[in-house]
């Protein structure tokens, strides 16, 4: 018993099935990046004020009175030495103690390598956005020319 080939219906239909899957995937991955972006994007802006609070206290008078950030909107009175050192986070929980020069220094780094992360996913998504796009165009195309008539040029 022979197989018989898949129609030229048949095989369109897989192939738009196909391309739907394909649409879905790269949406789903679209998301994620944008997801992932908010991220640096919120990171970026913690990094950038912790630096401006550092450069702040360094132009800051002797004795200035200062509102300490702890959290959740809460604030405490008080000032901060222009020796003292600065905790900082590693990551994983792990925070160290390093002298105030070396942490804007750190911070400065973090936020070439936050705004390097940003610039290559903004690339990402607009290569994913393209994708989504072509393929969007192609699907209705295929919509279009099925809805005009399955049996136009057939006798």
């Amino acid at each position: 018993m022979a197989s018989e080939a898949p129609t030229p219906e048949a095989k369109e239909e897989a192939e738009v099935q196909e391309d739907l899957m394909r649409l879905d995937a790269y949406r789903n991955q679209l998301n994620a990046m944008l997801q992932q972006f908010q991220i640096l994007s919120a990171s970026r802006t913690e990094h950038a004020r912790a630096r401006e609070s550092l450069e702040g206290i360094d132009r800051a008078e002797p004795a200035t009175e200062m509102l300490l950030p702890l959290g959740g909107e809460t604030y405490v009175r008080g000032g901060v030495t222009k020796e003292a050192p600065v905790l900082i986070g590693m990551g994983s929980g792990i925070v160290v103690e390093m002298e105030r020069a070396k942490v804007a220094e750190l911070l400065a780094e973090r936020l070439v390598r936050i705004d390097q992360a940003l610039r290559e996913t903004e690339g990402q998504m607009a290569v994913l956005d393209e994708r989504i796009q072509l393929l969007s165009r192609r699907l209705d195309d295929l919509a279009r020319a099925a809805s005009a008539g399955p049996n136009v040029g057939r006798n």
